[in-house]
């Protein structure tokens, strides 16, 4: 305790986050600030533990160490602070651990009359998008000024028409510029749309906000204060929203200890490599029952993911929950696949007395390699899991790959023909770049596994509905996507399907409608 009121002294007063960590160095609470010195000072109280509630004592009596990461603006803080939290998953955190991100808002322009929405994803759709945004109240209301401001529509037709134009008061109330009925021309709509993107982007944020504020005193001097209070909320909204934040993305402008290069050169010198292991390839099996066993790959390049390269697997001649046997099984199949992509005459050479590792990485070397061998092997496991993933690549003559195991339990690394396993310092960068590596091939066989139950269970649903075809359930899918969207649709629309008769599409309903 008397080194961290030490190192507290270091902490600057200003915004940003702070991460607590164990003694075993993991992070166990991520948590932001107006006041880092402040805030962080509070947990080294000896009042605030005697008062605190179970929970937040048993972090205090955790908290061996914390690192802090300075930021501009509170705003930032959140946004920050949500970001370490989806990635670290810290086990005395709450809030942010779920799926659910911070405000987008999107525009496409290839729309014949464009509007913004709300999203929380990002794709690569062609469209514009703006954030994410730390205050979506303010984001909210903010939307609906400029949407007010420059007229555009927020109707969610795609191309409006002059039945919709009869149902909707927006151009009565004057807060839509009509462009479904021709009250405004194309390019003047859409000259108004470039014009509120400029506005998101954060152009000309000062004259917008002396522009609002000098119309507010305007309000007030002819006492009319109710039109001054919304043009004061206006602008409170607009300042929340429209003042510049880094976004903190996954690879760009996150603060962070992560050092790939001399974490990469630490583990050489931890495993006694050659060389730093550049590409690393790690191994997971994730099972819920005895036929419902997956497995990742997941390749770093650099120290950093390759997410392009992963690679997943379902379980295939394995009988029962054996961990042993999949994982001889998803390494087999993995390197298998590659010594037959470079097994065609112009790569590898049958008659070579070159080691197999060797040659596959002389052809990498030259450019001629369909799938570069990594330089490192990692199993999630012990033992038991390396004696198979061992036991594998020697069949397939990879007898110089160089291949470890990462136990969870004490975080030990267990190396072929060693009896005792390394045990790696938690402050080193060797063993926080193996749990990173070893913690993306979880996430990614967790992520597969849920993937693959939840379509197991929406299909087999589908299944027991009497009078269920396999072409019938295949156009069901194709047309709805999913069992609730079937519920939803209705008899009509069912029946509107090929194949699909009124009666029978009274019955899909029905039945599925009993099973809720």
């Amino acid at each position: 305790m008397a080194s961290l009121k030490e190192k507290l002294r270091e902490v600057p007063r200003e915004p940003g986050v702070y991460l607590m960590k164990d003694r075993l160095g993991s992070i166990i609470y991520v948590g932001k600030a107006r006041d880092l010195r402040k805030r962080l000072s509070s947990y080294f109280m000896a009042s605030r533990k005697t008062r605190a509630d179970l929970k937040t004592r048993a972090l205090i009596d955790s908290i061996e160490d914390f690192e802090i990461h300075v930021v501009r603006s509170e705003a930032e803080a959140l946004l920050l602070e949500g970001k370490l939290i989806k990635d670290y998953r810290p086990r005395y955190n709450v809030t942010f651990r779920d799926d659910k991100r911070f405000l987008l808002v999107r525009v496409r322009l290839a729309d014949p009359w464009p509007r913004f929405v709300l999203t929380r994803t990002r794709k690569d759709d062609g469209s514009r998008y703006f954030g994410p945004f730390a205050h979506s109240g303010a984001l909210r209301a903010t939307l609906g000024w400029i949407n007010r401001e420059f007229g555009l529509r927020s109707c969610r037709p795609l191309v409006p028409g002059q039945g919709d134009y009869r149902h909707c008061h927006a151009d009565v109330i004057r807060n839509c510029s009509a462009p479904c009925v021709g009250k405004i021309s194309e390019d003047e709509y859409r000259g108004r749309v470039e014009e509120a993107c400029r506005v998101l982007e954060g152009r000309g944020r000062r004259e917008w906000f002396a522009r609002i504020e000098e119309e507010m005193e305007q309000a007030s001097a002819r006492l009319d204060f109710e039109r001054a209070a919304q043009l004061r909320d206006v602008l409170g909204n607009l300042r929340k929203t429209l003042n510049p934040t880094r976004q903190f993305t996954r690879g760009r402008g996150v603060p962070s200890t992560v050092r790939p290069t001399e974490d990469l050169a630490d583990l050489a010198e931890v495993l006694g490599l050659g060389a730093a292991p550049e590409v690393m390839e790690c191994f997971d099996i994730s099972n819920v029952s005895a036929d419902h066993i997956v497995a990742s790959m997941v390749r770093f390049t650099g120290g950093r993911p390759d997410n392009q390269k992963y690679r997943r697997y379902r379980i295939r001649g394995v009988g029962g929950q054996d961990d042993f046997a999949s994982m001889a099984e998803v390494v087999r199949r993995r390197y298998a696949r590659i010594l037959r992509e470079n097994a065609d005459p112009a790569s590898v050479e049958e008659d070579s007395q070159e080691d197999l590792v060797d040659q596959l990485r002389r052809l990498a070397d030259e450019g001629r390699a369909r799938i570069v061998l990594p330089d490192l092997v990692i199993v999630d496991g012990g033992k038991g899991q390396l004696s198979s993933a061992v036991r594998e690549l020697r069949r397939l003559g990879l007898h110089g790959l160089p291949v470890i195991g990462l136990a969870k339990q004490r975080e030990e690394v267990f190396v072929p023909g060693q009896g005792e396993p390394i045990v790696i310092p938690h402050d080193r960068g060797a063993l926080k770049l193996l749990q990173r590596i070893r913690d993306e091939a979880h996430r990614f066989a967790n992520g597969y596994n849920e993937l693959l139950y939840r379509r197991r269970m929406r299909e087999s649903l589908l299944d027991d509905c009497p009078g269920m075809s396999p072409a019938k359930k295949k156009r069901l899918l194709e047309a709805f996507g999913s069992v609730a969207r079937i519920r939803r649709a209705g008899p009509d629309k069912i029946a509107e399907l090929p194949g699909i008769s009124r009666k029978s599409a009274e019955g899909i309903v029905a039945w599925l409608e009993e099973r809720r």
